[in-house]
């Protein structure tokens, strides 16, 4: 079985999302990554050459959002800023 299309933009998006946090210096990298929430590097380095395995777990959006602030809106669709606003902005 593979992703859909859809899945396979938010998978794409996952990974931008992870070099985005590497180059802003808030991760030093994949391996950060898979070694503080136990992924199998190997997956991952797999499902980034191809997007379409249905290997993808939707936990790891959720680290992304929980952990680094990033924007479950950004990830689910693109749209609006990368991170999210901190509870202060967004009640501006």
């Amino acid at each position: 079985m593979s992703q859909t299309t859809d899945s396979q933009t938010i998978v794409r998006r996952f990974f931008e999302a992870l070099y985005r946090l590497k180059a802003d210096g808030r991760i030093r990298g994949k391996q950060t990554f898979t070694t503080r929430y136990g992924i199998n590097r190997w997956n991952m380095n797999t499902l980034e050459k191809e997007p379409e395995r249905d290997i993808f777990q939707a936990a790891w959006l959720l680290y992304l959002v929980r952990d680094y602030g990033v924007s479950p809106m950004w990830l689910l669709t693109g749209q609006g800023d990368f991170y999210q606003k901190k509870k202060a902005e967004a009640k501006c």
